[in-house]
């Protein structure tokens, strides 16, 4: 019955495309609109069915939706066995590229928002932290006399918690206008590096630091996973990384008003992904803040932890 369903939802060249690009992409239903060029009902009604056959997964983020490949099960198998058919089909090359553009745009915004609000952040941040000193609470965990790079370093606020007790601290934004405000606020400090470049694609050289801070980043990334590969593979053995996230809410202002891609993550979630990265979670700390949000804190290594994990 499972292969009978599966057929049956394939047997459409619409749903076809829609699976082979979605082996390699997720997308929300407005993106996918704009990529195929049909309208909301059509896309949904063949997302609906591809779905209910176990071939794609749905992940909703308050009143986004977004669709991926089936990462399980019955449905996963098939599309892993038929891939290279799928890709195969005559559309797929110019559906894929357009899926590309989609992403690219999704990054191009955030970076565009961050720049425009680059000024402000300050202020915008203390809006829903509060009294709650993340970047404080964050150094405080790192030892003194390390290699720190703050990954996602906006305007410097935890670099310079970071600079003041490590041996060199490194900070890394994919916003230029961030990182003029960083520089800014940090002329003057000998240990300090910044670098230009994206989150998924570090500046950074394999093994170059021995702690790394992802501070409130994820939520606002396209590929989590790809940002956590890439913290692991700069990272030197037994190397550090703390991850500071909102623990998941239903909060649509945050989009609006702080370009928040995901409605924050929660803790079994921070936790996969960390394990999936190759990393062993420490402890995962949360600590409420303003607007009915909490902040996670997580701890992680490249070594096995020397205690239980406390989620």
């Amino acid at each position: 019955m499972e292969l009978l369903r599966i057929h049956k939802a394939l047997a459409d060249e619409t749903r076809l495309r829609l699976a082979a690009v979605l082996c390699s992409f997720e997308l929300n239903v407005g993106e996918l609109v704009g990529v195929f060029g049909m309208g909301q009902p059509r896309i949904s009604r063949h997302l609906k069915i591809l779905a209910e056959a176990g071939l794609l997964e749905c992940r909703r983020e308050g009143l986004w939706a977004f669709y991926r490949a089936a990462q399980s099960g019955p449905g996963l198998d098939f599309l892993q066995r038929h891939g290279a058919l799928l890709q195969a089909i005559a559309p797929h090359a110019q559906d894929r590229e357009r899926a590309l553009c989609a992403v690219r745009e999704r990054a191009h915004a955030t970076r565009r928002f961050f720049d425009a609000v680059a000024g402000q952040w300050r202020d915008l941040s203390r809006e829903v932290l509060g009294d709650f000193d993340l970047a404080e609470e964050l150094a405080g965990r790192m030892r003194p006399g390390m290699i720190a790079a703050d990954l996602g370093c906006g305007p410097g606020e935890l670099l310079a918690c970071l600079a003041a007790s490590a041996r060199q601290a490194i900070g890394v934004d994919g916003s230029p206008r961030m990182l003029e405000l960083a520089g800014a606020r940090l002329a003057g400090s000998a240990n300090v590096s910044l670098r230009l470049g994206e989150l998924e694609h570090l500046p950074l050289r394999e093994g170059e630091v021995q702690a790394a801070t992802l501070s409130m980043v994820l939520h606002h990334v396209n590929d989590p996973h790809a940002v956590l590969a890439e913290a692991r593979r700069v990272l030197a053995p037994g190397g550090t990384l703390l991850v500071a996230e909102f623990d998941r809410h239903d909060n649509e202002a945050m989009r609006v008003k702080y370009g928040d891609t995901r409605l924050g993550v929660d803790k079994e979630t921070l936790y996969d992904w960390l394990q999936s990265a190759g990393f062993s979670p420490r402890r995962v700390d949360a600590f409420p803040v303003n607007q009915g949000l909490v902040v996670l804190i997580a701890e992680a290594a490249l070594s096995e932890p020397s205690g239980p994990t406390t989620l």
